[in-house]
């Protein structure tokens, strides 16, 4: 069989075409966003409409608990979905949603989205006073359920903190480094240096404000990244993360930048002007493309084996050891 791929974070339009193309891709797990701003009960109503979109279309998705239910989606040449939160909102102010959300199976929360929240501090703003006492009883809730924290929008310091208070390896689903593109959400060495040397994994991005050159990035730039990441912190805390938001209009992007905190247009990243999704680059457009990621890491020279874990592998290792309860 060939190697697992994981994509560790979308917030797709989905669609039937989208599941096939998933499938055309050779996807065995995608994780999925399933809410940005929304309450307890609107994330409720968003796990609703996932349970109708497995019924209506059983044959291309499964819902993804575990990583055996990756391996099995495999065998069955369907595509596993697995639950995420870009933002703690859903668990309100009440710590025992974390519990019913791992419940309903949500398996990572970002501690925040680009602004303050109740657990940490975003990326966007000017003070980052780290995790707050709420956050720290949060991320011990969710080490022991088996819930990521994810750390994807979060501030340096707090981010830093998160990685020393967990118990349990950590994740950036979707960024890159600060480094290699110096955008406000990729990660600085100091970042990728603790999440690494704490087991946690990083998942590139493959949104054009994350890419040099943004959607005229080239596949040899961004294979090369890859290359120079995995020569600093080592291949195997390496995956896919593409945040891609394939047939979503713009309109979405002010939801995922302004929820109901802004009267404004938070302009957000990469432009002055209206918010609005850029072009993605043209080697990669939707989930068909994975194969030719793959070739591009092969052609800056990684092994058969660091490909395999790049392209899925090392996720699929990280869901086994993260999604169920914490073990003494």
């Amino acid at each position: 069989m060939d190697p697992a791929i994981i994509d560790c974070l979308q917030y797709a339009n989905w669609s039937e075409k989208i599941f096939r193309q998933m499938r055309a891709g050779g996807l065995d797990a995608v994780h999925a966003t399933i809410a940005y701003h929304e309450s307890f009960r609107e994330t409720v109503l968003n796990v609703e409409a996932w349970n109708r979109r497995f019924e209506r279309h059983p044959d291309l998705i499964v819902r993804g608990l575990t990583g055996d239910d990756v391996r099995r989606a495999r065998a069955e040449g369907r595509t596993a979905i697995v639950f995420g939160l870009q933002n703690p909102s859903p668990i309100e102010d009440d710590i025992g949603l974390v519990e019913i959300c791992h419940a309903l199976g949500v398996r990572f929360m970002q501690l925040t989205y680009n602004n303050q929240s109740l657990l940490a501090t975003g990326c966007y703003e000017d003070e980052d006073t780290g995790v707050t006492r709420f956050g720290r009883q949060v991320i011990a809730e969710m080490n022991r359920v088996g819930m990521v924290v994810d750390m994807s929008h979060s501030a340096e310091r707090s981010t830093l903190e998160a990685i020393d208070l967990s118990s349990r390896p950590i994740a950036i689903t979707h960024a890159n480094p600060a480094w290699w593109h110096p955008a406000r959400r990729n990660k600085s060495d100091a970042v990728l240096r603790a999440l690494t040397d704490r087991g946690g994994m990083l998942g590139f991005s493959l949104y054009p404000h994350h890419l040099k050159d943004g959607s005229g990035c080239t596949l040899r730039v961004f294979c090369e990244m890859i290359a120079e990441t995995a020569g600093r912190y080592g291949s195997e805390h390496l995956g896919i993360g593409s945040d891609l938001c394939q047939d979503q209009p713009d309109s979405v992007v002010e939801w995922m930048r302004n929820g109901r905190w802004s009267k404004v247009t938070d302009y957000g990243e990469g432009s002055a002007a209206a918010p609005g999704f850029p072009d993605q680059p043209g080697w990669f457009r939707d989930n068909r493309d994975f194969p030719t990621l793959a070739e591009g890491l092969r052609a800056v020279g990684f092994s058969e084996a660091e490909t395999a874990g790049i392209m899925g592998g090392n996720w699929l290792r990280f869901y086994d050891a993260s999604f169920g309860p914490e073990t003494a």
